[in-house]
């Protein structure tokens, strides 16, 4: 009699968990990002946003968790509970922080659900300064270029760094800026040499005709970038992105995950999100489901390692 209750009570349970997973979800979901409100983190997932309430029919709201590059955002989603109504976004920064140690959370604690842009690195100059991507490098073969960044110990200098040692060119002057924006301001200004940006950092300098993308540090060239040679193309072996995308906590149950991830893949279909992308010079081919995105996750994390080693930032 004993093992017949026990039977019902294992089945109940059962029961009560697919209910559970059925109804999610019943109340409003966190988006927890570390970038203040108009970066672009927080604006990639408030462009999700917008359609993924419609499509899991619940408010989702940002909450912004800033400080260490990412790592207070990953510590603080530690604490929070694995039942999906808290979404953690992942950066390429976040897999900095990891590969440092900066954060508690370790890859084996999260559940990659999908990716929201795969946004390639660009080394951008003052339009003039140079007549090819052949000049660009063969400048820095004598004396170092002075680059403008806006991370230090993260991908902006690390591409920088990477793309000078993998090309034999002098090493870089590095001069960090506050943000996307004013590096843009500072390299039309004459301050550097060379400014580490996305396409959508420099965009309207770029149409003015100021700022010009010289080399894409990328496997492929960017469609909105046709002519711009990538590193790999010139030789040099350097290929980094600001990759956003979203990750839940390794324990949130399977039938959730799916929810999330379907639905989020969806709204990221959706033409709003589409328009988003186009809009910073991006594509379709951003959007990824969670096993892209989940080998990607480890790919960074280990490429990201391997750089800040070479480089010194971490110990060997």
């Amino acid at each position: 009699m004993r093992k017949l209750f026990a039977l019902l009570a294992l089945a109940g349970a059962v029961a009560v968990g697919d209910v559970a997973a059925q109804e999610y979800p019943t109340k409003t979901i966190e988006v927890i990002t570390h970038a203040g409100a108009g970066g672009g983190t927080d604006v990639t997932a408030r462009m999700m946003m917008l359609r993924a309430r419609r499509e899991l029919g619940q408010d989702m709201v940002v909450v912004n968790k800033r400080g260490g590059g990412g790592s207070v955002a990953m510590d603080y989603y530690l604490g929070v509970p694995a039942d999906g109504y808290s979404i953690l976004t992942f950066t390429i920064g976040h897999a900095a922080e990891l590969a440092k140690s900066n954060t508690e959370m370790t890859l084996n604690d999260i559940r990659p659900i999908a990716r929201g842009t795969d946004d390639p690195q660009i080394l951008m100059v003052r339009c003039g300064e140079f007549e090819s991507a052949d000049a660009f490098v063969e400048a820095q073969k004598g004396a170092p270029l002075s680059y403008g960044t806006t991370h230090l110990g993260n991908i902006d200098d690390v591409s920088a760094f990477m793309f000078t040692l993998k090309g034999g060119l002098e090493t870089p002057k590095i001069v960090p800026f506050e943000g996307g924006g004013e590096l843009a301001t500072q390299l039309i200004a004459g301050a550097v040499d060379v400014a580490v940006l996305n396409l959508a950092e420099a965009k309207s300098q770029i149409d003015a005709g100021d700022i010009c993308p010289i080399v894409v540090l990328a496997d492929d060239r960017m469609s909105a970038l046709a002519d711009v040679s990538t590193a790999k193309e010139m030789g040099i072996p350097v290929s980094f992105s600001t990759v956003r995308g979203f990750v839940v906590h390794k324990d949130t149950p399977d039938d959730v995950a799916k929810k999330i991830e379907e639905s989020l893949l969806k709204a990221m279909s959706h033409g709003v999100y589409q328009g988003f992308l186009e809009s910073v010079g991006l594509d379709s081919t951003s959007v990824a489901s969670s096993d892209v995105w989940g080998n990607q996750l480890s790919t960074m994390v280990t490429d990201m390692e391997a750089a800040l080693k070479e480089l010194g930032f971490i110990d060997n």
